[in-house]
């Protein structure tokens, strides 16, 4: 019996199949793939689970194929066609000179933390020379004052387009669910929302400069004047979107189901809470993904302009330090800038994926 057994096993059929936990893994993992918007990599999971390749193939090339062909394509035109435009600055720079660059932004925000752990450890060994003498002494601890990286930037944007963008939402999602209620506040709100709603950040960033500056005494490290400048002008430029959505979906709600929170004698915010907001949350994260996307883009460009530390002041600084690098530099903050914008995108659409799956794209 022993050894019937062991012939079976060592089969074609027995190898081909593998580990009979292994094909429900790999098809729960290509599932999650899909929730995350990474749904390039389902094909290659289901193969590997033993899914027939007849029907995986086609799907492979579609959504992993096309995609790589059509960038590799992108990146032949650009090497192929930038060194035949000529700049003041020298000629356009091609993926090869950006990833150069791309690398040296690395490589000296590297050294820039090196230096900070320097400077923390020596002034801690002074305090603790100072300690040693005098117990009672007292001892202060400076902060590291060097040059923002590339890193520190876009760090910095993300801080601010997030913060903005929770503002946003704190507004337009309330005011979107009462105009959504209320035909008659709607009807009263919706010419303020179409006047305000095309206004350039250009526009606010002047106004919010000197609100902030009127309003906030001190500039606190945590949160400072220029973070709350940028976030609140990308407050004003990204509501919209939410808000309108969201008042959109509340006000498509089957009315039978608000017959019912009649009937049941629901309270205000109960019904809001069990009723209006599952049926209306495809809309809302609908508002919510567009308001990130604008927020971002609102936030590059404020930044420029008011030159608030971030992404936008790095674009702005190598433009005019003007060196031979900086255009390439700036190449890489503008691909940064998109692949940062795209990766939002994919976090809004997980999160909506995840909460309203049937209205996710």
């Amino acid at each position: 019996m022993a050894l019937t057994t062991d012939v079976s096993s060592s089969s074609p059929q027995a190898k081909r199949a593998g580990p009979p936990q292994l094909g429900p893994a790999l098809k729960k993992a290509a599932r999650v793939t899909e929730t995350l918007g990474l749904g390039w990599l389902a094909p290659l999971l289901s193969l590997a689970a033993g899914e027939p390749s007849k029907s995986e193939l086609p799907k492979l090339w579609e959504r992993l194929g096309l995609p790589c062909l059509a960038l590799a394509l992108f990146a032949l035109a650009w090497a192929s066609l930038a060194p035949q435009v000529q700049t003041s600055l020298g000629a356009i720079p091609g993926p090869v000179q950006v990833a150069e660059q791309a690398g040296a932004l690395l490589q000296e925000h590297a050294v820039e933390r090196q230096r900070a752990r320097e400077f923390y450890a020596r002034q801690e060994a002074r305090n603790a020379a100072i300690r040693a003498q005098n117990p009672d002494a007292e001892v202060r601890t400076r902060a590291y004052t060097g040059r923002p990286t590339f890193i520190d930037q876009i760090l910095t944007s993300l801080k601010t387009v997030f913060l903005g963008f929770v503002l946003a939402s704190l507004v337009a999602i309330p005011l979107g669910v009462a105009c959504g209620l209320s035909r008659s506040l709607n009807a009263a709100l919706n010419p303020i929302v179409q006047i305000l709603k095309p206004v350039s950040p250009l526009a606010w960033l002047p106004i919010v400069t000197m609100v902030v500056s009127a309003l906030v005494a001190g500039d606190d490290p945590s949160l400072p004047k220029s973070m709350i400048n940028s976030a609140v002008t990308v407050t004003l430029c990204s509501l919209w979107p939410t808000l309108i959505n969201t008042s959109v979906g509340v006000a498509s709600i089957d009315k039978d189901l608000l017959n019912v929170g009649r009937v049941l004698r629901l309270g205000a915010m109960t019904k809001i809470i069990r009723l209006v907001l599952p049926s209306a949350l495809p809309y809302i994260f609908t508002g919510l993904r567009l308001s990130l996307g604008v927020g971002w883009m609102v936030l590059i460009a404020a930044e420029m302009l008011a030159q608030n530390p971030g992404l936008g002041k790095f674009v702005w600084d190598e433009f005019q330090n003007g060196s031979s690098a900086s255009l390439a530099r700036i190449m890489v903050a503008v691909l940064t800038i998109g692949f940062i914008g795209f990766l939002l995108d994919r976090l809004m659409l997980t999160l909506q994926t995840a909460f309203a799956p049937q209205q996710s794209h």
